[in-house]
Order: structure tokens, then sequence, then C-alpha cells
């Protein structure tokens, strides 16, 4: 089983405009803070990602938000966090969120939120890392996107072992467990980073 004693959740700075929505952010940050897991976001206080953020710290849970400096003037910055760490720029955002999680929750949301998915998936991959990447596919939010993944491996554009890295659920109890269970591909002896 995996120590998952920290989640990095990626999801949109709007709320979208289906309550469910919302209300599994919500039921996610309760979940994490009753499990002693510690959130990793984006920082920001509005949408979903703030929905997350507040649920966690309204059970007491622990919540680092990470957000580079560019985006403090566009995105409204929840300044209640346990820690706000800010970086020079969106890939060291990402390099830090990836360092301080043990894995990773995708809920819905727009282009960054799947810019953000689609990198960590590939690093995986690629053998930079062995988290297990969880979907939460709320009202069928990602159907269509698994659709594509789908096609992408009939295709021959994907191996089915690395689509299969992609931990899908509809609940988050559910999605919790998998996670915990995952067990990552051996990734190819040439794709493995030079440890020297």
């Amino acid at each position: 089983m995996n120590d998952l004693t920290s989640i990095c959740v990626f999801c949109g700075s709007s709320e979208g405009n289906d309550v469910e929505v919302v209300e599994q952010a919500l039921q996610l940050g309760q979940q994490l803070a009753q499990e002693n897991i510690t959130l990793v976001y984006g920082a920001a206080k509005i949408g979903i990602m703030g929905k997350v953020a507040e649920s966690a710290l309204t059970h007491n849970g622990k919540v680092i938000g990470v957000i580079p400096d560019f985006l403090k003037l566009k995105e409204v910055v929840h300044l209640g966090l346990t820690e706000l760490i800010t970086t020079d720029n969106m890939h060291e955002r990402k390099m830090k969120m990836h360092k301080l999680s043990d894995g990773f929750i995708t809920l819905p949301g727009g282009f960054g939120t799947l810019e953000e998915l689609f990198e960590i998936i590939t690093w995986s991959q690629l053998g930079l890392h062995q988290k297990p990447i969880g979907l939460l596919n709320i009202n069928g939010f990602y159907d269509h996107l698994l659709l594509m993944l789908e096609n992408m491996v009939h295709n021959g554009f994907l191996k089915k072992s690395n689509y299969d890295l992609l931990i899908v659920e509809d609940d988050i109890n559910r999605l919790l467990q998998k996670m915990k269970a995952f067990k990552p591909i051996q990734v190819p002896k040439w794709l493995k980073p030079d440890r020297t």
C-alpha cells in the first residue's frame, strides 16, 4: 500500500455550472483532512480550487498552496493557508507541487487542469516518478476525454500500460483506495534517469 501523506489536486479556478462538482470538491477537501493527508494545490481561493482548500482547512487539514509570482496579480490568492509557496514561473510551480506530493487527483477544470494532468502522467510514463494519479470523473465530466485516450490506444499512439497509469473513479473513497493500492509499471531501462 502507498503511504499517501500528501496529495496534489489539479482543478479549475472557476466553479463551473454543475453543483455536484462543487459538492464533490468540498467532500474531497474534508476527506483529505480527516485522513490527515496534506492538500497541495495552486493556492487560489476562487473556483473549485478554493472549495477544496476551504473545506480541508475548515476540517482542520493542512493545505499548501504553490503559485508563480506573476499569477498573484491575476488569481485571488488564499491568504489563510497552512503554507504559501511562491515560485518564479509555472514550470518551477509544477516541479514544487510534484516534490511535495505522494499522489495526484484531477477534478474538473479547463486547459490548465488538463495541462497539469497530462504533464504529470507523461512524467510517470517516462519513469520520472512512480506516484499514483487519480481522475475523479464527476457526473461523467471526463467521459469524452477517456474515449479520446481509448482511441489513442486503439490507433497505436498510446500503450495500454500507460493508459492504465490513470486511475479513474467517480467516487472519492474508491479513488483513494485504488491510489493507495497502485503498483507502478516497470519502466524500460533506456527510459530510467541516470542517477549518477
